[in-house]
């Protein structure tokens, strides 16, 4: 393989396949002098017009021309360096994004770009290389970059494509090529993490279906009610006023009843609790409508004292809001017709007094001083003493009409006054009136409730008396109930007994979770466990198994213990005692190989085999009877978590 710079500029002419035709180039950097744009133009058509180079053109386009790109090829940037499985290569970097290359573009520089970094560079106009200018080998045109000047790059885009690549997501064992990467895995990894578009959590691919339906707090839902869309962060708000959101009546406890309905429905529920219609003088009950009745007969003395101090409380606000008591205002009154009655004598004073007009005598006052002091006495309100018109001087002025009309204003404001307070006392009179009828009334329904009350009362202790029978009845059935499921539980128990029972002296006892039911035993949860119980025959001896999985005394800890029992049976008076048939123990082996097997024949003078006088004898076998080391680890007496255990009878002499 080429070293990486031969490779990295290999330039556009070299795929020609005319290139013998043409006169070869000085290779050294001197020889390399920019023509004329005259020279350069006449050498540009030159070669195009020659048959060799058009020929070598068109083949090179057609061995250039790149198959149909893909969905991708133009809204990508570079392969990630993660994916590569063999050390990197410079040579396969994109000298823009700094990324693998992904559909490869070489320019007229001899450097290589990804398709997409190369149209996003070229977008805006021509620009100057930046790996030539990084490799001090700038010059000019070939070092700008711009539309036309790159051609697709397919060797190296097969040799990119080729290289081994494996995922970079964690957990993902993936494998393959560079090529196989980005046809079937990229962007479909099911361990690749990306960002929720609602909640911006980051999340794997494989789940994300998962949070989107069940885990995204900014997921959108169908309300199960109204089919109106709402986010799951706002479903405690949605319902609040979900038109279609089943309601509980509080009365009646009819459920699923919409809330669109829910009015409707208490207004006819009569089982709803609604205020009393006394809740505005002061009842805070919440009375059940059919019971509405009831409770303003049972609380007509309560609702009468509270409408009575609410009528009080009125009459004192309205008392209240008089500017003075009526005591007060009748005073006023007096005073205000007093004081009409002084003003209207000193109007007629006034307009009775004769004398020409003329000019002023020494020692008689003007007009002017007249008027003032027939002002300030009219604020003083003293009445004028009756003076004889002989001592009066015939030059005096009378009062400008002026005055006069002030005096008549002052009057008429007095009289409004006297006759708006003339009208509240009236209507305060005709209100205190009113509230002693009304106090009347109420007094009268205080009477005929007291009594209907009485009755209520009466009706009510006869209702608690009916009610403390049926509750003793209730009582009495709740004990008979109880009584006969503990019959059913016992009748289920022999059932069980019954279906595992066998009559002939042969049993076999199936010990399923074995593990678990070791472990209860290591640590004395559950030390010993007993079988069912069979038999010798139908009225035979009655005999159970014992066994302890972590075993006992000499064995405890080493062996498995496993004892055989004899219970007391319905028809041991028949039965010939001490017990004394052969007994054989077995631990299966599944595989039907290797049994464990273990004998014996009874010690007829123990207790244990003698005729029982309780549920059942002290338990007698083998504390050795199998060592815990053959049912460690793989073994053929434990089959899924399960092992056999069978008891023979010897039935010989019955």
């Amino acid at each position: 393989m080429m070293n990486s710079r031969a490779w990295r500029r290999r330039p556009l002419a070299s795929t020609r396949s005319s290139q013998q035709c043409r006169p070869p180039k000085h290779s050294s950097r001197a020889a390399r002098l920019r023509p004329s744009e005259p020279e350069q133009k006449r050498a540009n058509e030159s070669e195009i017009s020659s048959p060799c180079d058009q020929e070598g053109l068109e083949e090179d386009m057609a061995a250039q021309e790149p198959s149909p790109p893909s969905s991708m090829e133009n809204n990508k940037p570079g392969f990630p360096k993660k994916i590569l499985a063999n050390k990197l290569e410079d040579k396969h970097l994109c000298n823009c994004c700094q990324n693998i290359l992904r559909r490869p573009f070489q320019a007229q520089c001899g450097h290589r770009f990804c398709s997409y970094c190369f149209n996003r560079t070229v977008g805006s106009g021509p620009q100057k290389c930046n790996a030539c200018i990084k490799e001090d080998i700038f010059e000019e045109p070939t070092s700008i970059l711009k539309q036309g000047c790159a051609f697709p790059d397919n060797a190296a885009r097969r040799e990119v494509e080729n290289l081994p690549a494996v995922c970079f997501n964690e957990g993902c064992s993936w494998k393959g090529s560079i090529k196989d990467y980005e046809l079937s895995h990229e962007g479909k990894c099911e361990f690749m993490i990306l960002p929720c578009p609602l909640c911006k959590e980051l999340i794997r691919l494989n789940e994300q279906e998962r949070h989107n339906e069940r885990e995204c707090p900014e997921r959108t839902l169908n309300c199960k009610y109204c089919k109106e869309p709402f986010h799951f962060k706002n479903i405690k708000a949605h319902d609040e006023i979900c038109p279609k959101y089943p309601m509980i009546c509080e009365g009646c406890a009819k459920k699923k009843i919409p809330r669109e309905k829910y009015v409707d429905h208490i207004k006819f529920c009569s089982k709803f609790r609604t205020p009393c219609r006394y809740h505005v003088v002061g009842c805070d009950m919440l009375v059940e409508k059919e019971k509405i009745h009831d409770h303003e007969r049972a609380c007509a003395h309560e609702h009468l004292n509270l409408l009575l101090h609410y009528i009080m409380g009125m009459k004192v606000s309205l008392e209240g809001l008089q500017p003075q008591s009526l005591e007060l205002a009748g005073h006023k009154a007096h005073e205000l017709h007093q004081a009409l009655r002084d003003l209207e004598a000193r109007v007629s004073q006034l307009s009775v007094i004769p004398g020409p007009i003329g000019p002023p005598v020494q020692g008689v006052p003007s007009s002017s001083s007249s008027a003032s002091s027939s002002s300030a006495s009219t604020s003083t309100a003293a009445p004028l003493p009756p003076v004889p018109a002989a001592t009066l001087p015939t030059s005096f002025t009378p009062l400008p009409s002026s005055v006069g009309a002030a005096l008549e204003l002052q009057l008429h404001s007095e009289k409004t006054k006297v006759a708006d307070l003339g009208r509240r006392c009236q209507e305060l009179e005709v209100k205190a009136g009113t509230f002693e009828d009304v106090v009347c009334v109420l007094n009268r329904e205080v009477e005929r409730f007291a009594t209907t009350m009485e009755a209520s009362n009466r009706q009510h202790r006869l209702d608690q008396d009916k009610i403390e029978a049926l509750s003793n009845k209730v009582r009495q059935l709740e004990r008979q109930v109880g009584v006969k499921d503990l019959t059913v539980a016992e009748m289920e128990g022999r059932l069980r007994e019954m279906s595992a029972t066998t009559f002939d002296g042969v049993f076999i006892w199936r010990i399923s979770d074995f593990t678990k039911k070791r472990q209860d035993a290591i640590a004395g949860r559950a030390p010993a466990m007993f079988s069912p119980a069979f038999y010798t025959s139908k009225y035979g001896y009655k005999m159970c198994l014992r066994i302890y999985l972590n075993g006992d005394g000499t064995g405890r800890g080493t062996h498995l213990s496993l004892f055989f029992v004899v219970m007391r049976g319905m028809s041991d008076a028949l039965l010939k005692w001490p017990f004394n048939q052969k007994v054989t123990l077995m631990l299966l082996d599944q595989s039907n190989r290797e049994h464990i097997i273990d004998a014996f024949r009874p010690d007829i003078t123990s207790s244990s085999f003698q005729r029982p006088v309780s549920e059942m004898n002290i338990a007698s076998g083998c504390p050795l009877f199998c060592p815990l080391s053959k049912l460690e680890g793989k073994n053929s007496y434990i089959r899924d978590d399960t092992i056999f255990i069978k008891a023979i009878v010897d039935l010989t002499g019955l």
